[in-house]
């Protein structure tokens, strides 16, 4: 656009308006909000249990009991909802995953525990099989390894109808197997399930960044060294992220998750200037532990990092953000 002479300096300084707060205040394009939050919360069997996770200082695995007061904190707070990730004991770990359809499981435990304690929080649940598999995968795998893509989604079907049987607002399937939205949508109308929403991971990336969380879940023993690039996106492509959200939503998805978060904030943008629906990202483990890291040793300070960083999501065009550091930005924006 060919400028005129009033746009030009002196005329025009772009740093009047950053001078005071109250004009900075009126001119911000973007704010941040407790309402964009959701707190990602990993549960264990037993009671009162408390486990801290060593690559995710402050962040802990917690029984049913003491996560119902987790619970209770976020609601205080006004923070909407959370994500469920249960830590299934080894013995109940099998090739074909029984335990992630067990309508007495953990998952399914705490969905109940949750909504019977506080029916306004939103509760998300993880339909995935990473959790339930002896060998950390997503799926069921054949002689060679290879997740196999329609079997296991049979599995992750039954997953999400014991979730909905539960109570879960929200189901999440975060597998990366092709054609999972349609049918999980299909199950949860043909069971009356008609206000149960989806969630889809749809561009989960095989990303480096997940290490503690797999940590946190007890999968990465199990994993051994091997990746998951036969079902999760390629970090090098933008336009396949594109094709993956598309295909999700003519499936039925309701909304669409972008992860990680922070290194695909590009990818963010482009899924909510496409197609303008409820766009989610999540801030992952290993950002996480990468901030933390820096705030504890003093080399960043806390609040206006983590704000920083969660602004970052909105600006790219996020409606909302699954973040461990869920809990102090909701302080921070409380004050």
């Amino acid at each position: 656009m060919a400028q005129s002479g009033l746009d030009l300096f002196p005329y025009t300084r772009m740093r009047r308006m950053r001078r005071n707060d109250f004009s900075r205040r009126l001119m911000a394009e973007n704010q941040l909000s407790v309402n964009d939050l959701i707190y990602p919360v990993f549960v264990l069997e037993g009671k009162n249990r408390r486990e801290s996770i060593e690559s995710m200082p402050g962040i802990e695995r917690l029984s049913i009991d003491l996560l119902l007061e987790e619970a209770k904190e976020l609601v205080d707070l006004g923070v909407p909802a959370l994500a469920i990730f249960p830590v299934t004991p080894a013995d109940k770990k099998s090739l074909l995953a029984e335990e992630a359809y067990n309508d007495d499981g953990l998952a399914q435990r705490t969905v109940r525990a949750l909504k019977e304690t506080f029916p306004e929080l939103g509760v998300i649940t993880d339909a995935a099989l990473d959790p339930f598999t002896v060998h950390g995968q997503d799926g069921i795998i054949d002689d060679a390894g290879y997740v196999i893509n329609d079997v296991t989604t049979e599995i992750l079907v039954k997953q999400a109808l014991s979730h909905a049987h539960a109570g879960a607002d929200v189901v999440a399937p975060s597998d990366m197997m092709d054609g999972r939205i349609g049918a999980i949508r299909e199950a949860l109308e043909a069971d009356g399930f008609i206000h149960t929403r989806i969630m889809a991971y749809s561009a989960k990336y095989a990303s480096s960044y997940y290490g503690p969380f797999r940590d946190a879940v007890g999968s990465a023993g199990n994993l051994k060294g091997a990746d998951k690039k036969t079902y999760q996106m390629d970090p090098a492509n933008s336009d396949e992220a594109i094709r993956e959200v598309a295909l999700d939503l003519q499936e039925g998805a309701d909304m669409v998750m972008v992860k990680p978060g922070m290194p695909y904030l590009d990818i963010v943008r482009r899924v909510k200037d496409e197609f303008g629906v409820p766009t989610f990202a999540y801030q992952v483990s290993g950002e996480y532990a990468m901030h933390k890291a820096a705030i504890d040793n003093g080399w960043l300070s806390e609040e206006a990092t983590i704000m920083e960083s969660l602004l970052a999501f909105k600006r790219a065009g996020a409606d909302g953000i699954l973040t461990y550091f869920a809990k102090q930005a909701a302080r921070y924006l409380n004050k």
